[in-house]
């Protein structure tokens, strides 16, 4: 465990270095953020009784999803990882004394965190400070913000866990390209990255609440917002607790089968 918290620190006292990067996506951040909060403003001025959500949880909503962007992005994957593959480097790893699910693990875990907290204080300070509608709100209670967090953490575990299939999967096509594309437009599309989920037909919401995108980003923003309370935020983390284990335990399974057919060229 030491080696891992370790590797963990190492890594994120080393993305503590890239601050203009940080500032740089702030930048877009914000004007990604208005955007989004103007156009379901047009719309809801268009018709209120069609929105599943009030403006102010749709605007808490998308500031949160900014400021935490680094933590769900699924877009987001270890160019150092996926070059350890491609290059043939990996046979240093796994002649090295740790589990190289668990390294990859702490390594992408602490650059997402790194990322995020770089750059969400920002962001959050001054949505708290625009004016209505387009400001951001505090959770209706202390107990509705602690479900908040601890989705917040079930939420980048299980993001992590769904990353390591695609770098799992340069074992065998040797491109991430293709695989990354493909699951990152996925997961965006059903974690409530590019729609929240309320929005969706009721039929499909039902479906895709269920799926493991669900336990990504829409958990703990709708928690935040205000849209999922009581009863249903407890059953949304036990939902997330449950792929994040699922997704592990698969994800170690298909490291370790993976692992027994490398080939290491070159010399």
């Amino acid at each position: 465990m030491n080696t891992y918290l370790a590797l963990f620190r190492i890594r994120f006292s080393t993305g503590l270095q890239y601050r203009a990067a940080a500032i740089g996506g702030m930048a877009t951040q914000f004007a990604w953020g208005f955007m989004l909060i103007l156009q379901f403003a047009a719309f809801y001025r268009t018709n209120p009784d069609a929105f599943p959500m009030t403006p102010s949880q749709i605007a808490s909503y998308i500031w949160m999803q900014q400021a935490l962007l680094a933590l769900f992005m699924t877009w987001f994957v270890e160019y150092d990882i996926i070059s350890s593959v491609t290059s043939g480097s990996i046979a240093y790893e796994l002649a090295r004394p740790v589990n190289i699910y668990n390294r990859w693990y702490c390594q992408a875990t602490a650059n997402r965190l790194v990322k995020a907290t770089l750059r969400c204080l920002p962001i959050l300070v001054v949505a708290f400070l625009l004016p209505e509608p387009y400001k951001m709100t505090l959770p209706v209670d202390v107990y509705q913000f602690i479900l908040f967090l601890f989705s917040t953490i079930l939420g980048l575990g299980v993001v992590v866990a769904f990353s390591m299939f695609i770098y799992i999967s340069i074992f065998y096509t040797l491109s991430s390209i293709g695989v990354r594309l493909v699951a990152s437009v996925l997961a965006d599309f059903f974690a409530g990255a590019i729609i929240p989920l309320p929005f969706f037909p009721e039929k499909i919401r039902q479906l895709v609440e269920l799926l493991p995108f669900a336990a990504m980003q829409n958990m703990p923003l709708r928690i935040y917002s205000g849209n999922i309370v009581g009863i249903d935020a407890l059953w949304g983390l036990g939902l997330q607790v449950f792929w994040l284990v699922t997704l592990i335990t698969l994800g170690k399974l298909a490291m370790k089968k993976a692992l027994t057919k490398v080939i290491v060229q070159g010399g």
